[in-house]
Parts: structure tokens; C-alpha cells; sequence
């Protein structure tokens, strides 16, 4: 067996340490087909007209060398330090991206995690109630499904019109017994966006927390958490923010923090070491963070933030959104029944496409489209990607064609 000698590993890797990385690879020009100029920084474009972040966000090159850095480093034992320095460089980074401070920022390891943290810190009452809508996640449902149970709270579920469940949807349903208000910032089925400033100002009117999952929408458009209304949010590295699975930043208001106490309790928690094996915790959204995080998904998502920040947000939603718009309108030529709203501000389009379900994706596999069948294969969902380009739309829309 070939062993590798501490001299060879140092020539090849010296230059690659996760924590010295350039900023990100060489930006392409942006030009007609690639106008962010990031197709060749996801080399998946290379493949597939991939239309499926919503699912899964593929690796750039910069998080992928990164995340091969991390490894390198983790092998021999090299610049241990570089780990907690990416956790902070990644908390620093997050919350001036999204409009937070640093202390309010937590690093679990699910979406999940982040709601059963703000769940399991209420004082729930039985006759107490949560509201959320019909376009939620899974998770949700379960959640406060088990609530009732444990709990006596009520769920009250708003049902969605036309796609959409604005806040006078919401409102009929909100009371003085509401104790939160939960919903998919950018729904997991259709894309829809909820407008959180309205709904912040409905659940505070009744003496209720606004909580939001936000894995569909960090990273989609340019926001200001302390601005939206938000009291909570929590989202992962894996989807829209290029990362991977294990790290989801939790937005916890500055506000919340002091009666806020976590459901679970480790060292990662300590602040300080007192004598007698006695501690002082943290006091910031750290305090949610009782053991060890995981580091490769910190240091990638620490790099992807990097990527992020140089093609700006704002450029991100405009250009994602336009081109969703043209895909709803390009469905809705054919005849096929949209799910998303049409004016709808987010990159996932769904729609019913009425085929059969086996015979489009032998169809779309042979033209090399990647998305997400739903609902037992009746909804079809496409997520469109800063790397996404005209034709990739195109792409889709001509199978669609060929079908119907």
C-alpha cells in the first residue's frame, strides 16, 4: 500500500487549508447564457438543465474544494483552529447576509430542530391554539399534531385560494388564545412567498410569535430579518444556500432570548467555568447550540455564504423570479394548470400537469431535466437556480410540449 508522506501532503495541500481558501473561484463573465455568470461554478449545468434546488442545491466548486480541504486537514490533524474559526466567520457572514446580529444567530443541525427549540420553550396552555396554512411543511403538522396531544392546544389550519394563503386568510382564525403563528416563508409545494411583515403585525396584535421555515427562502432573495417581523426563523445549508445537510442557522429576535431556555443542555453552552463544576451559559442564540456542530457542513457553509455575498442577493431574486415568471406563463400556453400564483416572487414553479406520471419522467430523464414529482407524481415542481439559464426553461417546457 502507498503511504502518503507528510512532505508529499504538505506540497499538495499547503496552499488548499479550508480556512485560507480564495474568496470563491474565478467568476465567469456574465453573458446572455449565463447571466450571473455562475453556470461553470456548478459544474451540474454541465449535465442537466437541473431545476431541482428546491430539492437539493448541488456543490459549487468553491464549497466542494472546501469541503475537500476541511478532509484534507481533519486526515493529518492540521490547523485545528480553522474549524471554530469557520463557525464564526459563518455566523458573522450569515447575519450581515440576512439583516441579524450575530448573537441572534444559532447554528442546529436540522430546520426541524429550530421549531421544536421554539415549541418546547413556549408555556403551552391547554385551550391555547397554533395557526398555520395548508401550504406547510410536513414536519409542522406533525409537530403541533403531537402538541395537541401533549397539550391540549388546538391547530387551526388555513386553507389556501388560487395558491396563495394571505394574512385575511390568517386573520379569521387568530385570536387572544393564539399563541403562534407558523408558516413556510416560501412554500415547499408551490413556491408561494408569504409577505411576513403582515402576518408579524396579525400575531403581535393578539400577543403571538410569528415563526418562520425558512429553508425555501434563505438564500432566494435579498431580506432584513430584524425588518420582516419575524420572531423566529430557521432554514439549512443544503438548498438554496449551496451548502450541505447538518448546518441550519436559527434567527432567534434579541427579544426572545432573555425568556427563551433551551430544550436540551451540553458544553457547548458554557461561557464560563465556575468552581465546584458549576457554569455560567451563554445568554446569546449560542445557548441553543449544547454540543459540537458539524464542522465540514460549517466550513462549507461558510464558503457558500462566500459565493453568495459576490453575486448578491438581490441580483439572485431578479433574476430567478423573472425566469420562474416565464416558466408559469410557458405552462400555462400549454394548458397545464399552474399551482403557483402567476405574480408569484419566488423561484419555484408547480403545476398539475395531468400526464402520466411514468411517461413524463422517462421523458424528462431522456432530455436530461431534473425536478421533483409531488403528491403521489400528479404535481410537478421546478426550482429555479442563480445557475439557470433561458434554455434550461426552454428545455422543460419543450418536453411538456411534446406531451400534452
Amino acid at each position: 500500500m502507498n503511504k502518503l508522506s507528510r512532505r508529499n501532503f504538505m506540497k499538495t495541500t499547503a496552499v488548499t487549508s479550508f480556512a485560507a481558501l480564495p474568496t470563491r473561484h474565478m467568476l465567469a463573465s456574465p453573458s446572455e447564457d449565463d447571466p450571473l455568470g455562475m453556470r461553470s461554478e456548478f459544474p451540474v449545468t454541465a449535465e442537466l438543465a437541473y431545476l431541482n434546488a428546491a430539492s437539493l442545491g448541488p456543490l459549487s466548486r468553491t464549497v466542494r474544494d472546501t469541503l475537500v480541504a476541511y478532509a484534507d486537514e481533519k486526515m493529518l490533524y492540521r490547523n485545528p483552529g480553522s474549524r471554530p474559526e469557520a463557525k464564526a466567520s459563518a455566523r458573522a457572514k450569515f447575519a450581515a447576509l440576512f439583516g441579524a446580529d450575530e448573537d441572534e444567530i444559532a447554528f442546529l443541525y436540522s430546520t426541524s430542530d429550530g421549531e421544536n427549540v421554539v415549541v418546547n420553550a413556549m408555556d403551552w396552555k391547554a385551550g391555547d391554539n397554533v395557526v398555520l396554512d395548508e401550504l406547510h411543511f410536513t414536519t409542522s403538522f406533525v409537530l403541533y399534531r403531537e402538541l395537541e396531544k401533549r397539550a391540549g392546544v388546538e391547530l387551526r389550519i388555513v386553507p389556501s385560494h388560487g395558491g396563495r394563503a394571505g394574512v385575511e386568510d390568517f386573520a379569521p382564525r387568530v385570536d387572544h388564545r393564539t399563541r403562534l403563528i407558523s408558516v413556510a416563508w416560501v412554500s415547499n409545494r408551490n413556491g408561494f412567498r408569504h409577505h411576513l411583515p403582515s402576518l408579524g403585525k396579525l400575531a403581535h396584535a393578539n400577543g403571538a410569535y410569528l415563526y418562520a421555515d425558512a429553508i425555501q427562502a434563505f438564500g432566494t432573495f435579498a431580506t432584513n430579518l430584524h425588518d420582516e417581523g419575524v420572531d423566529f426563523a430557521c432554514g439549512n445549508g443544503y438548498k438554496w444556500l449551496f451548502a450541505d445537510f447538518g448546518c441550519a442557522p436559527l434567527y432567534v429576535r434579541r427579544e426572545h432570548l432573555e425568556w427563551m431556555a433551551p430544550d436540551r443542555y451540553g458544553h457547548g453552552q458554557v461561557a464560563e467555568t465556575l468552581p465546584n463544576q458549576r457554569f455560567r451559559l451563554r445568554t446569546s442564540a449560542r445557548k441553543f447550540e449544547y454540543g459540537n456542530v458539524s464542522y465540514g457542513a460549517m466550513a462549507a457553509i461558510d464558503a457558500a455564504l462566500t459565493v453568495l455575498e459576490g453575486v448578491g442577493l438581490a441580483r439572485i431574486e431578479q433574476h430567478t423570479v423573472m425566469l420562474a415568471r416565464q416558466l408559469c406563463a410557458g405552462v400555462a400556453d400549454l394548458g397545464i394548470e399552474p399551482f403557483t400564483p402567476p405574480d408569484n416572487a419566488s423561484p419555484i414553479v408547480s403545476f398539475y400537469h395531468g400526464l402520466d406520471p411514468e411517461r413524463l419522467l422517462n421523458a424528462l430523464r431522456a432530455a436530461n431535466v431534473s425536478l421533483t414529482f409531488q403528491e403521489e407524481g400528479k404535481l410537478l415542481r421546478a426550482a429555479v437556480a442563480l445557475f439557470n439559464n433561458q434554455e434550461d426553461v426552454a428545455r422543460l417546457l419543450g418536453v411538456l410540449a411534446r406531451l400534452v
